[in-house]
């Protein structure tokens, strides 16, 4: 046998690289080999890569430095299975925290690269880390879009079936994420995803259950998915949830999805004929967990804004469970619990079952020192006291004046605007109007006016239309300084604050003292502004100015040419003739003091002499503002006071109405004259003794009338003196007021008037009439603009009704003063329908009749007819 020879291996062909085992010990070699094109050394690198990646937010800002994201991206559709599976956990750790990376993903776009990974043939490990990665992308909106553009939202409502409860969680907590979008939401509806989501609650992972219960609490704030909640017996779901004591960590979360759906009426009646409304209020009043109580508060809150829900909650007697909770020693309970007192407020029962139990309760929370406490609070007792005196009143025995006087010192201006609103509501009885009166509540408001928060300027100036009703009230507003705030509200550009703060304002404006000041304070420039405005303008802020204007009768009858039979024309009233709105009137001094023109002469009505130690009040008025005078010499102007007093709004009696101003008295006289015969007769010859005794008295003084601006220039000024209207007080209060028949009264004045102003003028004479000179010498000789009425001997129709009106003033007798066109004024009076005298039952009706002046004068022309059209524009 031959010996044998050991064969020899044969060498490695010449092309192929021979094996190398390389040891890497730095990070920066490791992504250099993410570029290989080996599938064995891309999955370790990978493999390597994740490993440093867990060890810390240090290693995972290093591999970004790096730039190993952008090769990672790649390697999420490498066609090796290993390769795509440690690139993804890569990815699933690096979007965890890092927002750098995060952002360099967004800019890279490998959303739908990582989606991809969801299909249902990848494996397990792939949909965790993929479904993991979306999860913390998903925190950012920016995100949330491309997630949802590029149809990831579907694969991960399939993944919720996933047997690897990581997957679950991943994949419910991106849902959950991306549902805060609206359009996500209505995507989720019709891929049907809340048959999967209630599957979760079975879990044994608490963390599932959790963030099943929230994506719930959110999709449920839509009707379509409570009721396909509804339909998929989702509430039973919760119900057993609430009923078990060891899914206690879920109840809060539980409770806020029920909370929704007890807004749908269907799920809200299915709730109560299974038991499950009882157990709920049941629950939330023995429940000894706060925030269990609050969430339960708020499921009442959401549901009661139902009128069908507050009437089944009602039946149940939830306000027993509410007035429980009031006493919580949990300020959020509290509070929940007085929000949900305020929406049960819309059914009356339960506003009648918070008088007794409730808002007692409430006014202690009052005096809580959380502000919110105080808040929520004022609020439930705002809606509890609105419409409803007997809450009103319950409020205030409860001593809750103090508690919400003190409430407008508040930080938060919700409770500042409701504690308002409680001081109003109660303030519509005049008892408890008197009581926040006597607290001090005008200093209060100060604080409020000066709010920069338009409802709270809102609700404070409301309250101040309601409280300022009495003399008092209003004098201790402006005493204090609450006028400026109230009138800069009027520049408000918000429609309720103007509204509300001409309201006060009209409220306020009831007497001389306070309007004047507001005038002052530019309150009548300010409305006459707004009312030109088509679209700021309303009707409180025309009836304040209108009100404002009854102090400035001058300028009244300038702006709107009418003085209603309420408006007493007293010492100081001029006619300077139609003015544009927004033009200035000047004061009476200075009109006096300016030289005579060719412009139509200043009418002034005056029955004080030059010896009368005080300037008139309308001109002290006009040199600071417009207001209102008042002769003190007069009784019937203290009467005429009093009626104003009968006329000015009452917020007690229903806040008061902006009503228009020309509304003439339902008799035909004055109401401050007596309506009984005996009374009348009384007190006329009361009148006629002081009317004389004042006349004399002027006549002695007033021997030599002086004209105005002459005598020591120390001496105050004093408007021109008119002796011959002082007389003809005299005498029309001597011989016109004793007549019983007002009808006759009417007659003979206007015959006097017409005597004094030249006599009668026949029609086709009237052209002849040369009132134009002898109007001309009277402002030649007073060297003045300004004339006594007294003093014009010869007048036509706006002279005549001027004097007419200051005479019927002065008497008793009321009429109004109506300016037409081309120099027409005259006078109107209401009187009873004569053939009615007598008719038992029901008031003789009253027919308006128009004053002839001119023509014939006594003449009583009906209103609306032909001769008084004729009258008045002929």
């Amino acid at each position: 046998m031959g010996k044998k020879i050991k064969k020899e291996s044969e060498p490695p062909p010449k092309d192929v690289f021979d094996p190398l085992t390389i040891e890497s010990k730095k990070a920066a070699t490791v992504v250099l080999m993410l570029n290989s094109p080996e599938e064995e050394i891309l999955a370790k690198a990978c493999e390597a890569i994740y490993r440093f990646a867990l060890k810390g937010e240090e290693n995972k800002a290093t591999l970004l430095e790096l730039g190993a994201v952008e090769p990672l991206t790649k390697l999420l559709n490498h066609e090796d299975k290993i390769v795509r599976r440690n690139a993804t956990m890569i990815f699933g750790i690096l979007a965890s925290s890092n927002n750098d990376v995060k952002k360099l993903l967004r800019e890279l776009d490998v959303m739908n690269s990582v989606i991809a990974q969801l299909a249902a043939e990848e494996e397990v490990v792939i949909h965790e880390f993929a479904s993991l990665c979306l999860a913390n992308m998903s925190a950012e909106y920016t995100s949330k879009v491309q997630i949802f553009e590029q149809g990831g939202l579907e694969p991960l409502i399939r993944l919720l079936s996933s047997p690897d409860p990581d997957v679950k969680k991943n994949s419910i907590e991106c849902i959950y994420n991306l549902v805060q979008d609206f359009q996500c939401q209505a995507t989720l509806q019709e891929l049907n995803a809340i048959p999967p989501i209630l599957d979760l609650l079975k879990s044994e992972y608490p963390i599932i259950q959790l963030l099943a219960l929230k994506t719930l609490d959110v999709i449920t704030n839509d009707k379509e998915c409570r009721a396909m909640l509804r339909d998929s017996q989702g509430v039973d779901h919760l119900i057993k949830i609430l009923e078990t004591k060891e899914l206690s960590d879920l109840h809060i979360e539980a409770l806020s999805v029920l909370a929704n759906c007890l807004e749908d009426m269907d799920t809200m009646v299915m709730i109560q004929q299974t038991g499950g409304l009882k157990k709920l209020l049941s629950f939330a009043e023995n429940s000894t967990i706060p925030d269990i109580q609050k969430n339960a508060a708020r499921a009442i809150t959401k549901a009661a804004y139902d009128p069908e829900n507050r009437k089944l909650f009602h039946e149940q007697e939830v306000e027993k469970c509410l007035v429980t909770l009031l006493g919580s020693e949990n300020d959020g309970t509290k509070i929940a619990a007085s929000q949900a007192i305020s929406a049960m407020c819309e059914n009356s029962g339960s506003k009648e079952f918070f008088n007794n139990q409730g808002i007692p309760q409430l006014i202690q929370l009052l005096k809580s020192d959380n502000e919110e406490v105080r808040e929520a609070s004022a609020f439930a007792l705002a809606n509890l006291t609105t419409c409803n005196p007997a809450n009103a009143n319950a409020a205030a025995e409860g001593d809750g004046i103090d508690a919400l006087i003190n409430a407008l010192s508040s930080k938060r201006d919700g409770a500042i605007a409701n504690a308002a609103t409680v001081l109003t509501n109660m303030a519509m009885q005049e008892s408890l109007r008197l009581s926040i009166q006597s607290h001090d509540v005008m200093h209060a408001l100060l604080s409020p006016l000066h709010s920069a928060n338009t409802v709270v300027q809102s609700k404070a100036a409301l309250t101040v239309a309601a409280t300022a009703c009495d003399v008092e009230a209003r004098t201790e507003l402006r005493n204090s300084g609450g006028l400026e705030p109230l009138v800069k509200l009027l520049h408000s550009k918000n429609d309720e604050v103007r509204r509300h703060a001409s309201w006060a304002i009209m409220v306020c404006a009831s007497d001389e003292p306070t309007a004047a000041e507001l005038c002052r304070l530019g309150a009548l420039d300010i409305l006459e502004e707004i009312n030109l405005s088509v679209s700021r303008k309303n009707k409180f802020s025309e009836a304040a100015h209108n009100k404002l204007l009854n102090h400035h009768l001058s300028l009244k009858y300038s702006q709107t040419g009418y003085l209603s039979s309420s408006n007493i024309i007293t010492d100081g009233v001029y006619d300077y003739g139609r003015i544009n709105p927004g033009t200035k009137l000047l004061p009476l001094k200075d009109l006096c003091l300016q030289e005579p023109s060719d412009q139509r002469a200043i009418l002034l009505v005056n029955s004080k002499s030059d010896a009368s130690p005080t300037p008139s009040t309308e001109d002290k008025s006009s040199d600071v503002g417009y207001g209102r005078s008042i002769s003190s010499s007069s009784s019937l102007r203290r009467a005429s006071k009093d009626k104003t007093k009968e006329n000015s709004y009452h917020f007690s009696a229903g806040f008061g109405s902006p009503t228009e101003e020309k509304s003439e008295p339902t008799s035909g006289r004055n109401t401050a004259l007596s309506k009984s015969a005996t009374k009348e007769k009384g007190s006329r010859k009361g009148r006629v003794k002081k009317e004389e005794e004042k006349v004399k008295e002027e006549e002695e003084v007033a021997v030599a009338p002086k004209l105005t601006g002459e005598g020591s220039p120390d001496k105050e000024w004093l408007p021109p003196s008119d002796p011959d209207f002082c007389v003809y007080v005299y005498e029309v209060t001597r011989s016109i007021l004793p007549i019983t028949s007002i009808k006759e009264q009417v007659e003979v004045l206007a015959k006097y008037v017409a005597e004094k102003m030249g006599g009668k003028i026949p029609k086709e004479k009237l052209h002849d009439f040369s009132w134009e000179l002898h109007i001309s010498e009277l402002k030649f000789q007073l060297k003045s603009n300004v004339v006594p009425i007294g003093l014009i001997k010869k007048g036509i129709f706006y002279h005549r009704a001027l004097l007419f009106k200051a005479l019927a003033d002065r008497i008793g007798i009321g009429c109004s003063l109506v300016r037409g066109e081309y120099g027409r004024a005259w006078n109107e009076v209401k009187l009873m329908n004569e053939s009615r005298k007598g008719v038992t039952g029901a008031l003789p009706p009253q027919e308006t009749y128009i004053v002839d002046l001119m023509f014939h004068p006594g003449a009583l022309i009906k209103l609306r007819s032909r001769e008084a059209d004729l009258y008045r524009f002929l």
